[in-house]
C-alpha cells in the first residue's frame, strides 16, 4: 500500500467514526450537562416551594463539583481497565437515577447530599470521554473531534433552556409541581440514553463493525504511533502527573474556566428572568438559548481554525479575553437587550476556548498518564465550579452589590489567558514527524 493510499485509508477510518461516534457522544453530554444545571432553571420555583436559602443553594449547586472531584480520577483509571463503553453506560444511568430522585428534595440536606452523590456519580464522564477520544482521533484532527463532542454543552441549553422553561410550566402533572417535573423528565432521559450506550459504543478501532480491515489497521497504527511518539518525550505514572509543572498549569486553567462559566448556568436564568420582572419560563428559556447557540457556532469555527493553523493556545487566549470582558459587563446593566448581547459574547468566549484548550493537555500525555492526567485536570479544575457560587456570594454580601460577584469572578477567568500565555510553547517533535511519516 503506497503512502498515499495509505493516508486515505486513514482518513476514510477518521471520518466513519466520526460521524459513527460524535453525534452519539454529544447527545451523551447534553444530558449530562443539563441534569448538572437544571436545578440553576428550578431555582425560583424550588426554592419558593421549598425555603432553601440563598447559601444552602449556593452550596448544593457547588457540592457536586466536589463529588465530581473526588471520583474524577479513580473513574476514569477503572474506564481504562473495563472499558469506555461499560463505564460510560454506567455513568449515565446512575447520575440519571440520582438527578431524577432532587424532585424529593424538600429539605436543605437532602438536596446537599444528592447534588454531591449526583457529582460521585457523573464522575469520570467528561474525562472519560476526553480519554476515549485518544483512541479515535490523531492529534491533527482531535480539536475538532473533541470541539464536536462539546457542542453538547451549548446544544444542552440551546434546546435544554427552552424545554426546562416548558417543562416547568407542567404544575399537576403526575401530581408533580413544575420543577420535580423537570427533574424526572431529564433525569430518566439519561437512564434511556445510557442503556443505549451500552450497546452502541465500541471501545477500540480494532473491533469498530463500521471499518473496514484495513481502516482498523490504518486507524491502531496511527494511534499507536502518536501513543510511542509521547511516551518518548515524556513518561507518567498515574500520579506523577500532578508533580509535572506543565500539568499543574493545566489544571489552574481549568480551574479558572469552571469559576468563570459556573454563573452561565447557575445565575444567569434567574437574573434575566429578575430583569424582566417574572420567572423562568418558556420566554426566557428560548432568550437564553441564544447565547450557546452562538456558542455552538463559536466552537465549530474556533476548532476547526485552531487545527488548520495549530494555533490553539492563541486562540484559547483571544477567546477567554472577549468572554471575560464581556461577563465583567453582566454587572453594569439590568437591561435586557444588554444582558442578552453581554451573554452572547461571554458564554462563548468561555466556552468554545474550552475544547480548543483541551488540544494542548491531549496533545502532551499519554498512556497512563492520559487516562489519570486528564482526569485530575478536570477534578482538580471542577473545583472552580464549586467555589464560584461561594465566591460570588461572598462578594456580593461584602460589597452589598449583587453586581460585584460577577466582576470577581471574571477577574479570576482572566487568569487562565494569563497562564496560557506564559505557558512554554511544548510540541512533541518526535509526535509530528510520525505523523507526518504516515
Amino acid at each position: 500500500m503506497t503512502e498515499q493510499t495509505q493516508a486515505l485509508v486513514l482518513e476514510r477510518a477518521i471520518h466513519k467514526s466520526a460521524w459513527r461516534l460524535l453525534p452519539f457522544l454529544t447527545l451523551m453530554l447534553i444530558l449530562a450537562f443539563l441534569d448538572r444545571v437544571n436545578i440553576g432553571f428550578v431555582k425560583s420555583a424550588y426554592q419558593a416551594d421549598t425555603g432553601l436559602s440563598e447559601a444552602a443553594y449556593a452550596f448544593g449547586a457547588g457540592v457536586f463539583f466536589l463529588g465530581y472531584a473526588l471520583f474524577e480520577v479513580p473513574s476514569n483509571l477503572v474506564l481504562k481497565r473495563v472499558g469506555a463503553r461499560t463505564w460510560l453506560a454506567r455513568i449515565m444511568v446512575s447520575w440519571g437515577l440520582i438527578s431524577a430522585a432532587i424532585m424529593f428534595a424538600h429539605t436543605e440536606t437532602i438536596f446537599c447530599i444528592l447534588r454531591f452523590l449526583l457529582g460521585v456519580a457523573e464522575a469520570g464522564f467528561y474525562p472519560g470521554v476526553l480519554y476515549y477520544l485518544t483512541y479515535w482521533f490523531p492529534a491533527k484532527q482531535r480539536a475538532r473531534a473533541t470541539g464536536l463532542f462539546y457542542l453538547g454543552v451549548p446544544l444542552s441549553l440551546v434546546f435544554g433552556s427552552p424545554l426546562s422553561g416548558w417543562l416547568l410550566q407542567h404544575d399537576g402533572v403526575l401530581g408533580l409541581k413544575g420543577w420535580q417535573f423537570v427533574l424526572l423528565v431529564e433525569g430518566l432521559a439519561a437512564v434511556v440514553v445510557g442503556a443505549v450506550a451500552f450497546f452502541y459504543l465500541v471501545d477500540r478501532p480494532a473491533t469498530a463493525p463500521w471499518l473496514t480491515p484495513e481502516e482498523r489497521d490504518a486507524l491502531t497504527a496511527e494511534i499507536a504511533r502518536e501513543e510511542q511518539a509521547k511516551a518518548q518525550q515524556v513518561q507518567h505514572s498515574a500520579l506523577s502527573v500532578v508533580r509535572d509543572p506543565r500539568v499543574i498549569a493545566f489544571i489552574a486553567i481549568y480551574f479558572c474556566f469552571q469559576v468563570g462559566t459556573s454563573p452561565f448556568s447557575f445565575y444567569f436564568p434567574s437574573k434575566l428572568a429578575g430583569v424582566m420582572g417574572g420567572k423562568v419560563d418558556a420566554t426566557v428559556g428560548l432568550l437564553l438559548a441564544l447565547p450557546w447557540l452562538c456558542s455552538a457556532i463559536t466552537t465549530r469555527l474556533a476548532t476547526v481554525y485552531a487545527d488548520q493553523h495549530q494555533n490553539h493556545r492563541d486562540v484559547a487566549v483571544a477567546l477567554i479575553v472577549a468572554g471575560v470582558l464581556a461577563s465583567a459587563a453582566v454587572s453594569f446593566t439590568n437591561n435586557p437587550i444588554l444582558l442578552i448581547i453581554a451573554f452572547c459574547i461571554a458564554v462563548p468566549g468561555l466556552t468554545a476556548s474550552q475544547p480548543v484548550f483541551w488540544s494542548l493537555p491531549t496533545e502532551y500525555l499519554s498512556g497512563v498518564g492520559a487516562a489519570s492526567g486528564i482526569a485530575f485536570i478536570v477534578s482538580l479544575g471542577n473545583l472552580g465550579a464549586f467555589f464560584s457560587p461561594q465566591i460570588k456570594t461572598f462578594a456580593d454580601q461584602a460589597f452589598s452589590d449583587p453586581g460585584a460577584g460577577y466582576l470577581v469572578l471574571s477577574a479570576i477567568a482572566s487568569i487562565a489567558a494569563i497562564i496560557l500565555l506564559f505557558l512554554r510553547r511544548e510540541k512533541p517533535r518526535s509526535l509530528y514527524a510520525a505523523s507526518q511519516t504516515a
